[in-house]
């Protein structure tokens, strides 16, 4: 599976961004996709996931209110719309989709298998 990520930039603290991940090479409405970031000198951290449907979002504690994960099937792609932006959200953003199809939607990062190559997200302060 291939995953393109994009829409990351430099945005002012306060400001919104809205990345997409556009996904070929799988049946894509069958599987959890994922958000992560990864910040320098830092372990890479889930941001959100979404089910298979779309029906049921789980986000990471520092995000939530914030972000919001959405997936368009019908365009194999996942969005993560990202408000209220602060300096600590400055970090590489990538996708991701797990394993096995209809898993479970949680922020385990073991259950994702295939990773797109990250889009930069800058918060000046």
């Amino acid at each position: 599976v291939q995953l393109q990520a994009s829409g990351g930039g430099l945005v002012q603290a306060g400001g919104s961004l809205r990345l997409s991940c556009a996904a070929s090479g799988r049946t894509f409405s069958r599987y959890v996709m994922g958000w992560f970031r990864q910040a320098p000198g830092k372990e890479r951290e889930f941001v959100a996931a979404i089910s298979s449907s779309g029906g049921v979002t789980y986000y990471g504690d520092s995000v939530k209110g914030r972000f919001g994960i959405s997936r368009d099937n019908a365009k194999n792609t996942v969005y993560l719309q990202m408000n209220s932006l602060t300096p600590e959200d400055t970090a590489a953003y990538y996708c991701a989709t797990q394993r096995l199809p209809y898993g479970e939607v949680r922020g385990t990062i073991t259950d994702f298998d295939s990773w797109g190559q990250g889009t930069l997200v800058t918060v000046s302060s």
